[in-house]
């Protein structure tokens, strides 16, 4: 028992808690990302211009291996009707299921869309406000 007890803790000790977790309760960390693009969009679901953007950043998730989006419900529902509103604008990236915007040293957007571009090094290389496209993100993205 003793060993069986010891190797667990062995295991256990290489194992990293998440930085944080998505709306289903995938962990994630910062650090696995490093050497990619990170794309973080602040939506709301009253948010027309949000709704427009959002196929825009599938596209951008879906095409580009390099980059990753992340969503943040701007109005940071309860668990049940976030995942309505994930389903109703026909999100696939991830949701943040907190808003990260401590973890990058900037102030919560007051506009909305809001699109925050973290390097391949994990900083912050840009704040974009207002609705993007596909190719906008893009040039915005400094490789």
């Amino acid at each position: 028992m003793k060993r069986i007890v010891l190797l667990i803790l062995l295991l256990s000790a290489g194992c990293s808690q998440p930085d944080f977790r998505d709306t289903r309760g995938n962990g994630y960390r910062y650090e696995d990302y490093l050497g990619k693009n990170l794309v973080i969009n602040y939506w709301a679901i009253w948010c027309g211009p949000c709704i427009k953007e959002i196929p825009e950043l599938v596209a951008l998730d879906e095409n580009h291996e390099d980059i990753v989006v992340f969503g943040v419900n701007y109005d940071q529902p309860g668990p049940e009707m976030m995942a309505e509103q994930i389903a109703d604008l026909s999100i696939n990236f991830p949701v943040f299921d907190h808003d990260p915007y401590q973890h990058f040293d900037v102030d919560k957007p007051e506009v909305l869309p809001t699109t925050l571009i973290i390097g391949k090094d994990g900083k912050l290389q840009d704040v974009l406000v207002g609705p993007q496209t596909e190719q906008s993100l893009l040039d915005a993205i400094i490789d």
